[in-house]
């Protein structure tokens, strides 16, 4: 699903991380976890096409990202959602309006049902028409999630989703994720909280991934 061959990333002042080769298949729910400044963001901005690696092929939906024209490149797109840890939103809009968002901009048709239910999966139901500034920090995360799965993506993609939010609904967001992924959805998910990832571990099996000294090291069962 998401490959990378001898991947390197440079933004010139050296490689963040090098020669990093992993793959990411099908329905499966990985951690990517390591110290601040470490690559986590932008392992993470290569695996949805925001960056195209200095070195080595990142394959996405069995595409070589450096081949893709720009329209396949929002075609692929459309099959990862993306969770950012500063989440934004248009601010004069609904939570509704919001999370229909991916749908309305690109034409494609907008089920009201379709979103009523999905809101009130992420337990925003009797928030739909509220506007995103009078929102709690986990309600725009829970926002935030509903909003890239709309399209139904094949994989999830999360930077730090529970980094402002305390432990209870740190967890409530994991199990959504987690529920996601006996779905059949691939989940991948950059934190540096290693008690949500051991919260995680007892629900799903999970692999854990660690980038330190610019190489990504794979767990096996443990941390």
């Amino acid at each position: 699903m998401i490959v990378f061959e001898d991947v390197s990333h440079d933004y010139g002042g050296g490689p963040l991380f090098r020669d990093v080769s992993v793959r990411l298949e099908p329905g499966s729910f990985h951690f990517l976890t390591g110290p601040s400044g470490a690559g986590k963001s932008t392992f993470l901005k290569l695996c949805y096409g925001e960056l195209v690696p200095s070195d080595g092929k990142v394959t996405l939906l069995n595409r070589d990202l450096r081949k893709m024209s720009r329209d396949e490149l929002a075609e692929t797109r459309e099959r990862i959602g993306v969770v950012h840890q500063d989440c934004q939103f248009l601010d004069h809009l609904s939570v509704e309006l919001n999370v229909a968002l991916p749908l309305s901009t690109t034409g494609r048709a907008v089920s009201q049902s379709d979103i009523g239910d999905l809101l009130g999966w992420v337990g925003l139901g009797e928030r739909a028409e509220a506007l995103p500034p009078t929102l709690s920090g986990g309600e725009r995360q829970r926002a935030a999630l509903a909003r890239a799965i709309i399209s139904a993506p094949n994989v999830l993609l999360a930077d730090e989703p529970t980094g402002n939010l305390d432990w209870e609904m740190s967890q409530r967001l994991m199990m959504l994720m987690i529920e996601l992924n006996r779905m059949g959805t691939a989940v991948l998910i950059a934190t540096h909280d290693l008690n949500l990832i051991r919260f995680a571990k007892a629900q799903v099996q999970a692999r854990v991934m660690r980038i330190s000294g610019r190489k990504l090291q794979l767990a096996g069962s443990e941390l």
